[in-house]
């Protein structure tokens, strides 16, 4: 009620002050005070009726459901969704403030158009702070899903909220947003990585080395524009307890620990320990904000320059361990330094040669961060890795204008040396890579150009530049061009592109979004891609392309209904059964897929979510049509405060293993599950969240995976006897 009657007020306040400003007759001032009484009335009305009737409390966001508004169809295993998904939990346990938030800010959240932000910047600079989130309401371009999607993510504070909260390690003990997480998950078969070792040829087979526990320690506290303090324990399934300290090995395989200070005077960020860094669109350097392309396919093509960030990912490879420091130099530049060092997987080789270029050196890094078996754990931290270098970035005061460069250096204590293999020549060889680039974003109108270009030790050129503009209130438009030369070689960038890494590749990438009526949104992309040199399994100069259309409806803000067509055409080596002529041939491969996604809430405590996926996959050899499916239903109910059910039951079929479905599924939180589904079978899954109190609260799943027609599952040490692979799920969340 205080924060209507507080609306109320700042309506009238600000008529009052139009009309001091206006010449006064009788009649003017009679009407003029009918007006006023009437909007005092018409704000008490719409603020009753509208979707915030209530007193805004903000409430947890549906990361499950937005996710799948974001990715829509996902078919990799190769993207961070994990970092992702726990960015943008991270921004709703420390809210953007909308009074004090900048446009690079307000861009890194991947929500709003470019037309959404200036309207609301031009807002805040007219009317001053926003005295509730109900002004939302009043801006140009803001409708109802829009503001539902965002506040979770949204707060709206005035002054230095921070100043009156006592020293740094006061505001660390009184903290509400104080957690402390313990996971465990076990698959309940046996598999053949666990059984006793068996001769083979007089030796030991192979096996898992650790017990087939998987466990989790994590912890963390933080506050927007001010800290965040917090470490993390993990040890995979496999992998042994082992303590080490000298090789930094604590118990758990992967242990990460960060402090990060915000907002201290002329020092904008501190952070030691683990920590990211993100500057231009992420040629050299790129943490886990990178959606790509998706559903979504306006807002998360650009990039945001978000510079330090603190590393709590369970991602073993994508973080830097050491310092980092930004320093405002002036009212309108700002500095980074940092520097990092740790070791990594790698396998280290020694030459046969003696005339070889290198006594020892490693073919390339090793990324999936599994230590169970003997080799596995033979390379581990094997390679030292230094890496240094800093941003100095200007940025206009009105915001529309940034201009940045950024220095990468990186030195290994082994040289990289890849294998002869033909695609393998312009790789990076050697122990020392120096990179250097530009970025840029311009703000004109209703238009937002940005882009980056960066050139590595090798003499590669990498270069990035898009367009993204609001052609009306309901229209927007995104071009994007992108060139990476055959040795353009980076270690930590992740800019937008076709392939994993930003090398050898050209494309042109064409996004746009329509709202032709209310609650009805037609988005599609277009992407033109080429490689000019060679790739793995692809022995040929080749190009491709990646075209999607995607018609969403929203009836109410509970219901969502919307169908995906999706086409991707990419080179590929095909095999032949020419006995003649053993080596593949250069071929292409047609994927088509179909997304049907229906998601409603008949009542405030029950939520279902309907979705069939379909693809089909031909290539250029002749051969038929390969194709799979999956058919899932989730429900979702809510019994009380304390109680929440969620489960799903799926059928998938699929021809092999290149027409696999990926389907996202909910999973407790801060985790993630994107299983693979592949051969006939179905998939079931069931999550209790239990809050004890209001500092206890656990999370029990349950999910297996029935195969027809199969008498294993899985392959290598994976192998289990049996159509059937379950696996548990516990987490217990204590908030301090």
């Amino acid at each position: 009620m205080k924060k209507r009657v507080t609306l109320i007020l700042f309506c009238c306040c600000r008529l009052i002050n139009y009309l001091k400003n206006q010449e006064t007759n009788s009649w003017a001032t009679s009407f003029r005070l009918a007006l006023v009484f009437l909007v005092i009335i018409a704000s008490q009305f719409v603020i009753t009726n509208s979707v915030f009737a209530q007193d805004y409390t903000r409430r947890a966001p549906d990361l499950d459901r937005l996710t799948q508004e974001l990715f829509a169809e996902i078919q990799s295993d190769q993207v961070p969704y994990e970092d992702l998904y726990e960015t943008l939990l991270q921004y709703y346990q420390t809210p953007i403030n909308l009074n004090t938030a900048t446009r690079e800010e307000l861009r890194s959240l991947l929500l709003l158009n470019e037309n959404q932000i200036t309207t609301l910047l031009r807002h805040r600079e007219a009317n001053g702070d926003l005295l509730s989130v109900y002004e939302l309401q009043s801006i140009e371009g803001y409708d109802l899903r829009t503001i539902n999607r965002i506040l979770p993510f949204m707060s709206v504070l005035s002054g230095n909220q921070n100043a009156s909260r006592g020293s740094l390690w006061q505001r660390i003990a009184s903290e509400d947003n104080n957690a402390l997480y313990l996971r465990y998950e076990r698959v309940l078969q046996q598999r053949q990585g666990y059984t006793p070792p068996t001769l083979y040829q007089g030796k030991p087979t192979t096996r898992y080395l650790g017990s087939p526990d998987k466990m989790l320690i994590r912890y963390r506290v933080s506050h927007t524009k001010d800290f965040s303090v917090g470490f993390s324990m993990e040890k995979d399934a496999g992998e042994p307890l082992t303590w080490n300290p000298k090789n930094g090995q604590f118990g758990a395989d992967y242990v990460s620990a960060h402090l990060l200070i915000q907002e201290r005077g002329r020092l904008k960020t501190l952070a030691l320990g683990d920590y990211q860094l993100q500057f231009g669109q992420g040629l050299l350097l790129s943490s886990g904000l990178g959606v790509g392309k998706g559903a979504e396919t306006i807002t998360t093509l650009r990039r945001s320059s978000v510079g330090v960030r603190a590393y709590s990912s369970l991602l073993e490879n994508t973080f830097f361990r050491g310092g980092a420091a930004t320093v405002q130099v002036a009212p309108t530049v700002q500095a980074t330094g940092f520097v990092s060092h740790k070791n990594v997987d790698a396998n280290l080789q020694q030459a046969q040669d003696s005339l070889a270029q290198f006594d020892e050196f490693t073919s390339g890094l090793l990324y999936t961060g599994f230590h169970r078996t003997a080799s596995e754990i033979a390379n581990r931290r094997q390679l030292a890795e230094t890496v240094g270098g800093g941003n100095v970035g200007y940025t206009s005061r009105n915001g529309n204008l940034a201009v940045a460069a950024t220095g990468v250096f990186t030195h290994y204590g082994t040289p990289l040396l890849k294998r002869a293999e033909p695609y393998n020549r312009f790789e990076l060889s050697g122990r020392d890579n120096l990179a250097l680039s530009v970025n840029y974003s311009y703000v004109w109108r209703n238009l937002l150009v940005f882009g980056e270009t960066a050139r590595t030790t090798s003499g590669g050129l990498g270069t990035v530049n898009g367009l993204l503009a609001s052609l009306g209130p309901t229209v927007d438009a995104a071009v994007l061009v992108r060139h990476y030369d055959r040795d353009f070689n980076t270690i930590y960038g992740n800019a937008f592109g076709e392939n994993t890494r930003n090398i050898n590749e050209t494309g042109v990438y064409i996004g746009l979004k329509v709202r032709p009526v209310a609650r009805w949104e037609v988005s599609a992309y277009y992407d033109q891609f080429s490689f000019p040199w060679l790739r793995y399994r692809a022995s040929a100069p080749t190009d491709g392309h990646d075209a999607l259309l995607r018609l969403a409806f929203t009836p109410t803000k509970t219901n969502l209904l919307y169908v995906q067509l999706r086409q991707r055409l990419k080179p590929r080596d095909l095999p032949t059964d020419d006995a003649t002529r053993p080596v593949p041939l250069p071929g292409e491969q047609l994927r088509q897929s179909i997304l049907v996604y229906y998601n409603t809430a008949p009542t405030t405590n029950l939520e279902m979510r309907t979705r069939v996926q379909a693809s089909r996959l031909r290539d250029d050899n002749g051969l038929a049509w390969r194709q799979g499916y999956v058919l899932a239903q989730d429900f979702s109910y809510r019994l009380n405060s304390a109680l929440k059910l969620t489960a799903r039951y799926s059928i998938f079929d699929s021809d092999d293993y290149d027409t696999r479905q990926y389907v996202y599924e909910q999973d407790v939180l801060l985790a993630v599950s994107i299983p693979a589904l592949y051969g006939q079978g179905t998939r079931i899954y069931g999550i209790a969240e239990i809050r004890v109190n209001r500092a206890i609260t656990f999370w029990l799943r349950y999910a297996e995976t029935r195969y027809r027609y199969q008498s294993t599952v899985g392959s290598g040490l994976e192998t289990i006897q049996g159509p059937l692979r379950g696996e548990v799920k516990a987490q217990m969340r204590v908030k301090f």
